[in-house]
């Protein structure tokens, strides 16, 4: 190991340790589902290893721990190494010693990155953009619930009690009563998110009961898929702390609104900085429209990557502010393609399909490849529409096996993800789905049991 890494890592990190003796090191990485995998060691175990092994078979491991069957040399189980990304290393404030986290690449034992990594699939997708002299900007939106310890799966969730000693009420949006309720676990993310270096835009309540949004700052793909991947750890870690869970479940309360992860893309030409959706006057450019017409045109294909469980599907139903369509707009939240209201400089288009459950590495991947091909093919999109889109029919698959059926033939796709990763990521995803089909829920046993 390099023995100056500590000189490496990011200023947050440093001032963590300030007057401190780290000691641990978690190594992390994201597997398909975005759940963070890897070993914990001793600080000095790290100074002194040189290199980290994990099997490559976590990424056929589905969300039930089973794993996908998938025969193409996998069953071997050939291990793969871990190189530390040091200018990820951030701590980890809610454990009891001073520990640090550093996400880790996965790389073959000659350095390339294993295919089937999510963080390698979204750099494959940025590097493509960054052959052509594009620089992609993002910025995440995450949605959550906070919800009371639920420990019995065959039991309802539900809001969790705040600090009235009252159930957080639902239909309260942008209520600063209602994020008081739960102020202390608010707090937590504040002080977590501070020792984190993690930057917070803004918190504010969501339509939902319990249900909150943090905005985050814009900035390059990769970096902001990492604090997504680290904001759900430490957010969970902060509602423990206060005897609630919080879940990025995509519909986890039946009659409330669901959880999205909205995605505004940019793209700036690497060279000047100028952003290529606006002219020099301010008016959209053909870039502009060419990256919504690839969103149109590919995101079908791409929905079993943003919504990658059956419980993903129980977001798009009429009525509960997710779009379920592929129009787009200026400023029309019921389209799913938003443009928001900006300067010239700051014009962007907000995905807001993709659902917070997704594996945020995989989710920003396929909007940006979807944006890419719609540069790449010069495609024209729909005419904008400025009526409520909320009223016109889905153009969305609307199960988890229908969208898989899609993402599976979807050769153009798999071009810009990598096909290895494709057919794995397939193959774990029929295999959740085909779980899932045994499983004989409360409604069939209520409504056909003794009727059919």
């Amino acid at each position: 190991m390099t023995r100056n890494w500590k000189d490496m890592i990011p200023q947050p990190a440093q001032d963590f340790l300030s007057g401190r003796r780290l000691d641990e090191i978690e190594c992390i990485i994201a597997d398909m589902a975005g759940v963070a995998r890897g070993k914990a060691m001793p600080a000095f175990k790290f100074d002194e290893a040189s290199t980290y092994y994990l099997p490559t078979s976590i990424f056929l491991q589905t969300i039930t721990g089973g794993w996908a069957e998938f025969r193409d040399g996998a069953d071997l189980e050939p291990d793969m190494i871990m190189r530390p990304d040091f200018s990820t290393a951030t701590a980890a404030p809610w454990t009891a010693d001073w520990t640090l986290q550093i996400i880790h690449d996965a790389e073959d034992a000659d350095g390339n990155p294993i295919p089937t990594a999510p963080r390698n699939v979204l750099k494959r997708v940025i590097e493509m953009y960054h052959a052509e002299g594009w620089q992609p900007i993002i910025a995440p939106e995450m949605e959550f619930f906070f919800v009371a310890r639920n420990t019995d799966p065959n039991m309802p969730i539900i809001p969790p009690m705040g600090r009235t000693g009252r159930r957080a009420a639902a239909r309260q949006a942008y209520s600063m009563s209602a994020v008081d309720e739960y102020g202390k676990v608010i707090d937590d993310i504040y002080d977590f998110a501070e020792a984190m270096g993690l930057e917070i835009d803004g918190i504010l309540q969501e339509g939902g009961a319990g249900q909150v949004e943090i905005n985050m700052a814009h900035g390059d793909p990769l970096t902001l898929a990492d604090q997504v991947f680290y904001f759900k750890r430490m957010i969970r870690e902060a509602a423990l702390r206060h005897d609630m869970f919080a879940t990025f479940m995509a519909k986890p309360i039946e009659g409330e609104p669901g959880s999205a992860m909205h995605i505004h893309h940019s793209v700036l030409d690497m060279k000047t900085g100028r952003n290529l959706f606006s002219t020099d006057d301010g008016k959209s450019t053909e870039a502009f429209m060419h990256f919504i017409g690839g969103l149109q045109r590919h995101l079908p294909s791409a929905v079993a990557l943003i919504a990658p469980y059956v419980n993903s599907y129980r977001r798009y139903v009429p009525d509960f502010a997710a779009p379920i369509n592929l129009e787009w707009g200026y400023d029309n939240r019921t389209t799913g393609l938003r443009i928001p209201i900006s300067s010239p400089a700051a014009r962007r288009v907000e995905n807001r399909l993709a659902g917070m459950d997704c594996n945020p590495y995989l989710g920003i991947a396929a909007s940006l490849a979807c944006g890419y091909l719609g540069l790449k093919e010069q495609l024209s999109p729909r005419e904008e529409c400025r009526t409520n889109a909320y009223m016109d029919d889905n153009e969305l698959p609307m199960t988890l096996g229908a969208a898989v059926e899609m993402f599976d033939g979807a050769s153009v796709l798999h071009d810009i993800l990598g096909s290895e990763f494709c057919k794995i990521y397939g193959a774990v995803k029929r295999d959740e789905y085909n779980e899932f089909l045994q499983v004989i829920s409360p409604w069939e046993r209520e409504h056909l049991l003794l009727n059919v």
